[in-house]
Order: structure tokens, then C-alpha cells, then sequence
């Protein structure tokens, strides 16, 4: 029972890191940025710190997001004996077999939670541009 409640909060908490790469670290950026301003104009400084934090940040949770997948797989007992190819980087010859195991790719928890975190912030877009934005041509809140 312990294993599984630790799976399950590793699964938690790449679901909160994963937010955190789009939406946590344009935030920090923007307050980073917006202490630098002091309340006038925006500045290039503030702008380049914007820019950086917000990279750094996003680069963290990154990193964050590949130990926690590591662990996951440690913790639910997959061992990977072989590098596993990444589609994209496979080549697009035929002279050798994609899968020669037989079995496919095998998806992992991280997998998982980045396309459902994808998923869900293109879901909540969509609702926001559709049903809460302002016109541009009329200026009414909502449509």
C-alpha cells in the first residue's frame, strides 16, 4: 500500500510541476520583471529578466520533471534495459525495423501526465477564447 501512495504522489506532483512549466514560470518571470520596473514604463532590463527567469524556471521544472519520472520508474519496478529511441529521432528508412521486440513503445507515467497537462491547458484556452475573451471589434466582455 505504501508503494502505491508513493506512485500515486509522484504522479501528483509531476502533474503540478508539469503545470508549473507553462504557467509557473511566466509568472515568476513577470514578477520578476515587474519588481524591476518600479511601476513606469517597461524597460529592456526588465524585459531581459523576464526572459531568463522565466527560461531558468522553466528549465528547472524540466529537470524536476525527468527526476521525477526517473523515480516513478524506479518506485513501480520498470528497469530499462536498452536507451529507448525517441520516435522523432528514429530514422525514416526501412533497412531497420522499428520495434524488433515485437512489443511497442511503452508509454511511461510522464508521458501520461504531459500530454493529459497539454490536453487540459488547450481545453481551458479554448473555453476562455470562446466563452469569456472580449470582442475585438465591438469591445464587449464575453461572447
Amino acid at each position: 500500500m505504501g508503494e502505491r501512495l508513493q506512485r500515486i504522489a509522484l504522479v501528483a506532483t509531476m502533474s503540478v510541476t508539469a503545470v508549473n512549466v507553462w504557467l509557473g514560470a511566466p509568472l515568476v518571470g513577470l514578477w520578476v520583471g515587474s519588481r524591476l520596473t518600479g511601476g513606469a514604463a517597461i524597460s529592456m532590463g526588465a524585459l531581459a529578466a523576464f526572459v531568463i527567469v522565466t527560461l531558468a524556471v522553466g528549465l528547472a521544472c524540466l529537470q524536476l520533471l525527468a527526476a521525477l519520472g526517473a523515480r516513478y520508474e524506479r518506485v513501480s519496478g520498470i528497469r530499462r534495459t536498452v536507451h529507448r529511441q525517441l520516435p522523432w529521432l528514429r530514422s525514416m528508412r526501412g533497412e531497420r525495423p522499428h520495434d524488433p521486440t515485437g512489443t511497442g513503445p511503452a508509454l511511461t507515467a510522464l508521458d501520461y501526465v504531459l500530454v493529459l497537462v497539454v490536453m487540459a491547458c488547450l481545453v481551458a484556452f479554448e473555453i476562455w477564447f470562446f466563452f469569456f475573451s472580449s470582442s475585438p471589434i465591438d469591445q464587449r466582455s464575453g461572447r
